[in-house]
């Protein structure tokens, strides 16, 4: 992985985290909170996405793939702060 490929890992993972933020509490987590959360939702999302056989390519599609699990992530969070 070139020094190229991991800046754009990490702005994904640091989109991703940002958005799933504002959309399930209404704020973000920080840079180094919201990258931790794109990138484990990244994980996440790449899962759900291989298990219903949905192929999302580019920069869109992997932004896309890393919100849906950063949601999923942040959900199952919540779920269990709950409880």
């Amino acid at each position: 992985m070139d020094i190229n490929s991991l800046i754009i890992f990490l702005a994904i993972g640091a989109l991703a985290g940002w958005l799933a933020g504002n959309i399930m509490k209404g704020k973000g987590f920080g840079i180094i909170g919201n990258i931790v959360v794109g990138i484990v939702g990244a994980v996440f999302g790449g899962y759900i996405f291989n298990y219903f056989g949905i192929a999302a390519g580019g920069l869109i599609g992997a932004l896309i793939t890393a919100t849906v699990g950063a949601l999923v992530l942040l959900f199952i969070v919540s779920l269990v702060k709950r409880g």
